[in-house]
């Protein structure tokens, strides 16, 4: 709110949302509690009782699905407070990971386990990590409700119960290079996010293209063959 936005607005980040449709007691109704797509025989009905034409009833529709959507604005933020994060806890998890014996050689994380120390900077990695998605997990309810609403849900249902799992058992070794090398692909996928909502289309396609080769070589290369 206090730094996004002003930056979004700096970028000449588009502030206005999707155009309203005219208020309709009738075609609300229909909307919210029958369905957000008519069919043909739905949309005559609606014609004669309203005495509209059919294509000003379709463009009613449309209008309304779209007003549901959040504005340009909203998902720049959204992106840059992702960003923001995911920048800072990988960045926080590489300088971590480099002090410890596990980075470059993985049987080091079975070494005395399970009775392996919980360090400070272990736990404040993981709590800080955690507390990241058991927010993500809360915000869905209050934010703008998304296509992808259930799937994103159980993901991360899936996330704190993996992450709670392994600190619970003491897998933190493996547990912090499974973040860190998950983080990696977050950084750019936001970013690339939004170079797009500015409409800065080169910069966009570029990290896009980055985000794919970085996603291929950390999350289906490194991570299940090392």
């Amino acid at each position: 709110r206090f730094i996004a936005k002003p930056c979004a607005l700096g970028l000449k980040v588009q502030a206005n949302g999707p155009q309203k449709a005219q208020p309709n007691a009738i075609l609300e109704k229909v909307f919210t509690a029958i369905t957000k797509h008519p069919d043909e025989k739905r949309l005559e009905g609606l014609s004669k009782q309203l005495d509209w034409d059919v294509r000003s009833i379709q463009r009613w529709f449309r209008q309304r699905r779209n007003q549901e959507k959040p504005s340009t604005l909203t998902k720049f933020c959204e992106s840059m407070w992702r960003f923001t994060f995911y920048l800072y806890i990988f960045t926080y998890g590489v300088r971590f990971l480099k002090k410890t014996p596990w980075l470059w050689n993985t049987r080091q994380c079975w070494n005395g386990y399970p009775y392996q120390p919980l360090m400070p900077d272990l736990h404040y990695y993981y709590i800080v990590e955690l507390s990241f998605y058991w927010s993500l997990m809360f915000s869905q309810f209050i934010d703008i409700k998304r296509k992808d609403f259930g799937i994103m849900f159980t993901h991360h249902i899936v996330t704190v119960t993996l992450i709670t799992f392994s600190y619970v058992t003491n897998l933190t070794r493996v547990g912090t290079l499974t973040l860190c090398l998950h983080d990696a692909a977050d950084v750019v996928l936001e970013a690339a996010k939004m170079a797009n909502y500015c409409k800065c289309q080169k910069l966009s396609d570029l990290l896009f293209l980055t985000f794919a080769i970085v996603f291929i070589v950390s999350r289906l290369g490194i991570y299940p063959l090392w």
